[in-house]
Protein backbone atom coordinates (compact mmCIF):
# COMPACT_ATOMS: atom_id res chain seq x y z
CA UNK A 1 0.00 0.00 0.00
CA UNK A 2 1.47 3.13 -0.73
CA UNK A 3 -1.20 5.74 -0.12
CA UNK A 4 -0.98 7.24 3.19
CA UNK A 5 -2.89 6.82 5.77
CA UNK A 6 -5.03 7.92 7.48
CA UNK A 7 -6.57 10.56 5.10
CA UNK A 8 -6.77 14.17 6.80
CA UNK A 9 -8.56 14.44 8.92
CA UNK A 10 -9.85 11.11 10.64
CA UNK A 11 -10.57 11.27 14.13
CA UNK A 12 -8.22 9.26 16.39
CA UNK A 13 -5.97 8.69 13.73
CA UNK A 14 -1.88 9.45 13.79
CA UNK A 15 -1.13 11.69 11.06
CA UNK A 16 2.15 11.83 9.83
CA UNK A 17 4.22 15.32 9.20
CA UNK A 18 3.83 14.12 5.74
CA UNK A 19 0.35 14.16 5.16
CA UNK A 20 0.54 17.72 6.20
CA UNK A 21 2.77 18.87 3.44
CA UNK A 22 0.80 16.96 1.06
CA UNK A 23 -1.89 19.22 1.59
CA UNK A 24 -0.16 22.36 1.63
CA UNK A 25 1.34 20.96 -1.98
CA UNK A 26 -2.43 20.25 -2.67
CA UNK A 27 -3.79 23.87 -1.46
CA UNK A 28 -0.84 26.02 -2.94
CA UNK A 29 -1.41 23.87 -5.84
CA UNK A 30 1.94 22.38 -6.65
CA UNK A 31 3.20 26.44 -6.45
CA UNK A 32 6.28 27.71 -4.95
CA UNK A 33 6.63 31.16 -3.90
CA UNK A 34 6.38 34.30 -1.80
CA UNK A 35 2.46 34.69 -0.87
CA UNK A 36 1.92 38.31 -1.59
CA UNK A 37 3.64 40.87 -3.24
CA UNK A 38 5.71 42.61 -0.77
CA UNK A 39 6.77 39.63 1.31
CA UNK A 40 10.24 38.20 2.16
CA UNK A 41 12.07 41.29 -0.25
CA UNK A 42 15.89 41.13 0.00
CA UNK A 43 16.84 45.13 0.69
CA UNK A 44 20.41 47.06 2.37
CA UNK A 45 20.89 47.53 5.65
CA UNK A 46 19.36 50.76 7.24
CA UNK A 47 23.14 51.75 7.13
CA UNK A 48 24.68 49.96 4.50
CA UNK A 49 27.30 47.59 5.35
CA UNK A 50 28.52 44.26 4.61
CA UNK A 51 25.14 42.95 4.64
CA UNK A 52 21.42 42.62 3.84
CA UNK A 53 18.47 42.21 5.38
CA UNK A 54 15.02 40.25 4.52
CA UNK A 55 11.68 41.47 4.81
CA UNK A 56 8.83 40.51 6.88
CA UNK A 57 6.72 37.75 5.32
CA UNK A 58 5.85 34.22 4.23
CA UNK A 59 6.33 31.16 1.95
CA UNK A 60 5.60 27.80 0.55
CA UNK A 61 8.85 26.19 -0.40
CA UNK A 62 7.84 22.66 -2.24
CA UNK A 63 9.92 19.84 -1.51
CA UNK A 64 12.93 18.95 -3.79
CA UNK A 65 11.78 15.09 -3.90
CA UNK A 66 8.59 14.03 -5.47
CA UNK A 67 6.15 13.20 -2.47
CA UNK A 68 8.05 15.19 -0.02
CA UNK A 69 5.21 17.74 -0.14
CA UNK A 70 5.92 21.82 0.90
CA UNK A 71 6.57 23.65 3.48
CA UNK A 72 5.51 26.66 4.67
CA UNK A 73 8.08 29.31 6.32
CA UNK A 74 7.01 32.80 7.99
CA UNK A 75 9.74 35.75 8.61
CA UNK A 76 8.10 38.08 11.53
CA UNK A 77 10.43 41.10 11.24
CA UNK A 78 13.54 42.27 9.22
CA UNK A 79 16.11 39.35 9.74
CA UNK A 80 19.84 40.64 8.52
CA UNK A 81 22.23 38.24 6.78
CA UNK A 82 25.86 38.94 6.81
CA UNK A 83 27.69 38.97 3.45
CA UNK A 84 31.33 38.31 3.11
CA UNK A 85 33.60 41.15 1.60
CA UNK A 86 35.28 40.41 -2.00
CA UNK A 87 38.67 40.54 -2.87
CA UNK A 88 40.44 41.23 -5.60
CA UNK A 89 37.33 40.04 -8.03
CA UNK A 90 33.65 40.72 -7.93
CA UNK A 91 31.64 38.06 -6.71
CA UNK A 92 27.81 37.16 -7.15
CA UNK A 93 26.22 35.39 -4.19
CA UNK A 94 22.49 33.76 -4.19
CA UNK A 95 20.64 34.12 -1.51
CA UNK A 96 17.37 31.68 -0.96
CA UNK A 97 15.13 30.61 1.97
CA UNK A 98 16.31 26.87 2.52
CA UNK A 99 14.55 24.15 4.20
CA UNK A 100 16.67 21.50 5.28
CA UNK A 101 14.34 18.52 6.74
CA UNK A 102 16.54 15.86 8.26
CA UNK A 103 13.87 13.60 7.17
CA UNK A 104 15.18 13.90 3.40
CA UNK A 105 18.43 15.34 4.01
CA UNK A 106 21.32 16.98 6.14
CA UNK A 107 21.12 16.24 10.15
CA UNK A 108 19.49 18.81 11.44
CA UNK A 109 17.65 18.18 14.98
CA UNK A 110 14.47 19.71 15.00
CA UNK A 111 14.44 20.02 18.69
CA UNK A 112 17.41 22.62 18.57
CA UNK A 113 18.29 23.70 15.22
CA UNK A 114 16.53 25.80 12.57
CA UNK A 115 14.95 23.81 9.43
CA UNK A 116 14.21 27.14 8.07
CA UNK A 117 16.96 29.25 7.34
CA UNK A 118 18.39 32.28 5.05
CA UNK A 119 21.14 30.91 3.42
CA UNK A 120 23.84 32.42 1.25
CA UNK A 121 25.09 30.36 -1.60
CA UNK A 122 28.36 31.78 -2.58
CA UNK A 123 29.96 32.77 -5.88
CA UNK A 124 27.19 31.28 -7.92
CA UNK A 125 27.44 32.18 -11.89
CA UNK A 126 25.48 35.54 -13.18
CA UNK A 127 23.08 33.17 -14.57
CA UNK A 128 22.13 31.27 -11.22
CA UNK A 129 18.78 32.13 -11.22
CA UNK A 130 17.62 29.17 -9.24
CA UNK A 131 18.35 26.89 -6.38
CA UNK A 132 20.80 24.27 -6.70
CA UNK A 133 19.12 20.81 -7.93
CA UNK A 134 18.50 18.37 -4.83
CA UNK A 135 17.81 21.79 -2.48
CA UNK A 136 14.52 22.52 -1.24
CA UNK A 137 14.80 26.02 -1.17
CA UNK A 138 13.65 29.24 -3.07
CA UNK A 139 15.14 31.78 -4.90
CA UNK A 140 14.91 35.49 -2.97
CA UNK A 141 17.75 37.30 -4.82
CA UNK A 142 21.41 37.60 -5.80
CA UNK A 143 23.45 39.76 -5.11
CA UNK A 144 26.50 41.35 -7.06
CA UNK A 145 29.86 42.90 -5.43
CA UNK A 146 32.85 44.77 -7.12
CA UNK A 147 35.92 43.82 -6.40
CA UNK A 148 37.36 44.92 -3.21
CA UNK A 149 33.96 46.08 -1.90
CA UNK A 150 32.86 45.75 1.87
CA UNK A 151 29.19 47.77 1.53
CA UNK A 152 25.96 46.19 -0.22
CA UNK A 153 23.97 48.95 -1.84
CA UNK A 154 20.74 48.92 -3.26
CA UNK A 155 21.61 48.63 -6.24
CA UNK A 156 24.20 45.79 -6.15
CA UNK A 157 20.65 43.54 -5.63
CA UNK A 158 18.51 41.68 -8.12
CA UNK A 159 15.39 40.48 -6.83
CA UNK A 160 14.57 36.66 -8.30
CA UNK A 161 10.89 36.70 -5.74
CA UNK A 162 7.96 34.73 -7.51
CA UNK A 163 4.44 34.74 -6.54
CA UNK A 164 3.13 30.89 -5.26
CA UNK A 165 -0.49 32.15 -6.62
CA UNK A 166 -0.78 35.47 -7.94
CA UNK A 167 -3.99 37.17 -7.10
CA UNK A 168 -6.03 38.05 -10.00
CA UNK A 169 -9.51 39.96 -10.70
CA UNK A 170 -11.19 40.17 -14.06
CA UNK A 171 -14.18 42.30 -14.52
CA UNK A 172 -16.20 42.68 -18.23
CA UNK A 173 -18.38 45.96 -18.56
CA UNK A 174 -20.02 46.82 -21.65
CA UNK A 175 -21.91 49.80 -22.74
CA UNK A 176 -23.99 49.84 -25.35
CA UNK A 177 -27.20 51.91 -27.34
CA UNK A 178 -24.97 55.25 -28.05
CA UNK A 179 -27.00 58.08 -28.75
CA UNK A 180 -25.59 58.83 -32.26
CA UNK A 181 -23.09 61.23 -32.15
CA UNK A 182 -19.99 62.14 -35.07
CA UNK A 183 -16.56 62.58 -34.99
CA UNK A 184 -15.50 65.78 -34.56
CA UNK A 185 -14.40 67.59 -37.36
CA UNK A 186 -10.69 68.94 -35.73
CA UNK A 187 -7.69 67.38 -36.98
CA UNK A 188 -4.65 66.61 -34.73
CA UNK A 189 -7.46 66.81 -31.59
CA UNK A 190 -7.97 64.31 -29.05
CA UNK A 191 -11.79 64.66 -28.01
CA UNK A 192 -11.95 65.57 -24.63
CA UNK A 193 -15.33 63.21 -24.63
CA UNK A 194 -15.73 61.37 -27.47
CA UNK A 195 -17.27 58.89 -28.25
CA UNK A 196 -19.54 60.31 -25.58
CA UNK A 197 -19.37 58.60 -22.08
CA UNK A 198 -17.47 55.97 -23.05
CA UNK A 199 -15.85 55.30 -19.58
CA UNK A 200 -15.97 52.95 -16.70
CA UNK A 201 -15.09 53.53 -13.36
CA UNK A 202 -13.08 50.77 -11.64
CA UNK A 203 -11.90 49.63 -8.32
CA UNK A 204 -8.15 49.43 -7.99
CA UNK A 205 -7.05 46.08 -5.75
CA UNK A 206 -4.42 46.89 -3.10
CA UNK A 207 -2.29 44.22 -4.61
CA UNK A 208 -2.06 45.12 -8.24
CA UNK A 209 0.78 45.46 -9.77
CA UNK A 210 -0.03 45.11 -13.17
CA UNK A 211 -3.53 46.13 -15.37
CA UNK A 212 -4.21 44.24 -18.37
CA UNK A 213 -6.96 46.58 -20.30
CA UNK A 214 -8.76 45.13 -23.53
CA UNK A 215 -11.18 47.56 -25.22
CA UNK A 216 -13.21 46.43 -28.11
CA UNK A 217 -15.53 48.33 -30.15
CA UNK A 218 -17.86 47.21 -32.43
CA UNK A 219 -20.52 48.60 -35.04
CA UNK A 220 -18.38 52.12 -35.39
CA UNK A 221 -20.03 53.69 -38.56
CA UNK A 222 -17.28 54.57 -41.00
CA UNK A 223 -17.81 56.31 -44.41
CA UNK A 224 -15.73 58.66 -47.06
CA UNK A 225 -11.87 58.17 -46.39
CA UNK A 226 -10.69 57.90 -42.53
CA UNK A 227 -7.66 57.96 -40.87
CA UNK A 228 -8.12 58.08 -37.21
CA UNK A 229 -7.30 57.10 -33.82
CA UNK A 230 -8.41 55.46 -30.52
CA UNK A 231 -6.94 55.12 -27.34
CA UNK A 232 -7.67 53.83 -24.22
CA UNK A 233 -6.93 56.43 -20.67
CA UNK A 234 -6.11 55.49 -17.37
CA UNK A 235 -6.30 57.61 -14.55
CA UNK A 236 -6.06 60.71 -16.67
CA UNK A 237 -2.82 59.16 -18.78
CA UNK A 238 -3.18 58.40 -22.44
CA UNK A 239 -1.84 54.74 -23.39
CA UNK A 240 -1.17 52.86 -27.07
CA UNK A 241 -2.74 54.84 -29.94
CA UNK A 242 -4.54 52.42 -32.26
CA UNK A 243 -5.27 53.32 -35.80
CA UNK A 244 -8.06 52.97 -38.21
CA UNK A 245 -7.81 53.91 -41.89
CA UNK A 246 -9.86 52.88 -44.44
CA UNK A 247 -9.63 53.75 -48.32
CA UNK A 248 -12.84 55.65 -50.00
CA UNK A 249 -15.66 54.44 -48.83
CA UNK A 250 -19.00 55.51 -50.93
CA UNK A 251 -21.36 54.52 -48.34
CA UNK A 252 -20.96 53.95 -44.62
CA UNK A 253 -19.42 50.73 -43.04
CA UNK A 254 -19.37 48.84 -39.68
CA UNK A 255 -15.81 48.24 -37.97
CA UNK A 256 -14.23 47.16 -35.24
CA UNK A 257 -11.90 48.38 -33.37
CA UNK A 258 -9.25 46.95 -30.38
CA UNK A 259 -7.16 48.87 -28.07
CA UNK A 260 -5.01 46.65 -25.80
CA UNK A 261 -2.39 47.91 -22.91
CA UNK A 262 -0.42 46.30 -20.40
CA UNK A 263 0.29 48.80 -17.21
CA UNK A 264 2.30 49.08 -14.22
CA UNK A 265 -0.08 49.82 -11.48
CA UNK A 266 1.89 52.83 -9.87
CA UNK A 267 1.68 52.27 -5.80
CA UNK A 268 -0.48 55.36 -5.71
CA UNK A 269 -3.32 53.85 -7.43
CA UNK A 270 -3.82 51.15 -5.34
CA UNK A 271 -6.71 50.64 -3.48
CA UNK A 272 -8.64 53.89 -4.90
CA UNK A 273 -11.09 54.20 -8.05
CA UNK A 274 -9.44 55.24 -10.88
CA UNK A 275 -11.32 56.02 -14.52
CA UNK A 276 -10.75 54.33 -17.89
CA UNK A 277 -11.51 55.75 -20.37
CA UNK A 278 -11.72 55.24 -24.58
CA UNK A 279 -10.80 58.67 -26.75
CA UNK A 280 -10.69 59.34 -30.19
CA UNK A 281 -9.21 61.65 -32.61
CA UNK A 282 -8.40 62.43 -36.38
CA UNK A 283 -5.25 62.07 -37.51
CA UNK A 284 -5.52 63.83 -40.99
CA UNK A 285 -7.83 66.53 -42.71
CA UNK A 286 -9.19 63.98 -44.61
CA UNK A 287 -13.11 63.76 -46.07
CA UNK A 288 -14.62 61.37 -44.47
CA UNK A 289 -16.40 60.64 -40.99
CA UNK A 290 -17.35 58.06 -38.42
CA UNK A 291 -20.08 58.24 -36.01
CA UNK A 292 -21.10 55.55 -32.83
CA UNK A 293 -25.24 55.34 -32.81
CA UNK A 294 -27.65 52.69 -31.02
CA UNK A 295 -25.74 49.61 -33.16
CA UNK A 296 -22.30 50.63 -31.78
CA UNK A 297 -21.12 48.98 -28.66
CA UNK A 298 -18.00 49.14 -26.63
CA UNK A 299 -16.65 46.07 -24.26
CA UNK A 300 -14.40 47.09 -21.82
CA UNK A 301 -12.28 43.86 -20.02
CA UNK A 302 -9.98 45.05 -17.28
CA UNK A 303 -7.48 42.14 -15.21
CA UNK A 304 -5.65 43.34 -12.35
CA UNK A 305 -2.43 40.93 -11.86
CA UNK A 306 -0.50 40.78 -8.64
CA UNK A 307 3.38 40.81 -8.86
CA UNK A 308 6.27 41.08 -6.71
CA UNK A 309 7.00 44.56 -5.47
Amino acid sequence: MTLINPPLMVTGGIHPARAMRMMIRDLSRGSQGITEGGDLKVSALTTPGPGVRVGPGSAVIRGAAWGQGSYTQANAGDTVVPIAPTSARDRIDLIVLRIEDPEYEGNRDPAKDDIGYIQVISDVSRGALTVPPGMTAIPLAWVWQPPNCQTVTSNMINDLRQLANPRRDRRLQTITSFTPSELPAQSGVWQSNWPPNAAITIDVPPWATLAHFVTTLTGLRVWGETYIGFRNLYGGNPLTEFKVDTDTITSASRVSQVCADVVFVQPAHRGTRQELRLQAGRYLDIKGGCNVDGATAFVFDVEFVEGVR
